[in-house]
């Protein structure tokens, strides 16, 4: 190789290198109008706004952010799923005033940890259009050893996040029964995001609403400088007779909006 080029190459490596470990701004990720709008949220727990969307007519995936592991995954889920409906949330978390630089790897370990604790979910709840009340999301949430046997077991917890882990969950939610689920969680410098996928048949009472195998969640935390992004995109393939489409796509767009909210309040534990 020519002097020149290979002079040109070690740069090209070296600059790889010194690049930086977040991928970028808000604005980068979103666009500069919906970043302007994200920043003028205070969190989800005090009425801050989240941008979102629910789709029950060709659905896509308007809001991803351009992160091509977080574009990969969620676009990897919609291909294999085939959904009719999907309901797409983003929402940026500010670090404490003042910060800019990006997360430390204790942070990171914390932070995904504590994503990764679904017993926590056990309690939460979410604003139910349907009885116009707030309501209890899941009534008990706990990791379990495999689907089969569905002994419950303590919640991971990680020096060092892996890039890839899979576990399983049994969920008692108070809308669609008690049902098993997959959780793989991935991990890089600059995110840190799972999937969810049902393992057993959803009914809402004894009405079959959700077959199994059929939903899939995408929630995505990245690492944006002086915040964090999060993206969530819950999505399902079920019949949309007698507005039952306009309904599950309703439900899902509040119970995206707790998951925020608990999401918000443990990194308020990390960051402040």
């Amino acid at each position: 190789m020519p002097k020149r080029k290979t002079l040109a190459a070690l740069a090209a490596l070296a600059a790889a290198f010194a690049a930086p470990a977040f991928g970028g701004s808000l604005e980068d990720l979103v666009g500069a109008e919906r970043a302007a709008l994200l920043r003028a949220s205070a969190g989800p727990a005090e009425g801050g706004r989240i941008l979102s969307e629910v789709q029950v007519r060709n659905p896509g995936l308007r809001l991803r952010p351009a992160h091509e592991a977080v574009e990969r995954l969620a676009m990897e889920a919609k291909s294999d799923l085939g959904p009719s409906i999907v309901v797409e949330a983003l929402f940026a978390y500010s670090k404490p005033r003042g910060r800019a630089e990006e997360w430390s790897a204790a942070e990171r370990a914390e932070l995904f940890n504590r994503v990764a604790a679904l017993s926590t979910l056990a309690g939460i709840q979410y604003f139910s259009a349907s009885r116009g009340a707030m309501i209890t999301f899941y009534e008990t949430s706990h990791v379990i050893d495999n689907p089969r046997n569905r002994s419950p077991i303590a919640d991971p917890s990680f020096a060092e996040p892996p890039e890839r882990f899979v576990m399983y969950a049994h969920q008692r939610d108070l809308t669609f029964g008690s049902n098993v689920y997959r959780f793989e969680y991935r991990s890089g410098a600059d995110f840190i995001l799972f999937t969810q996928e049902n393992l057993t048949a959803m009914t809402a009472g004894i009405i079959p609403a959700i077959g199994r195998n059929r939903f899939r969640m995408v929630i995505a935390v990245i690492d944006a400088g002086d915040s964090l992004l999060i993206y969530a995109a819950a999505m399902t393939r079920v019949a949309s007779a007698f507005g039952m489409g306009d309904r599950i796509g309703n439900s899902f767009n509040n119970r995206l909006v707790a998951v925020l909210q608990w999401f918000s309040a443990h990194a308020d534990e990390v960051f402040r």
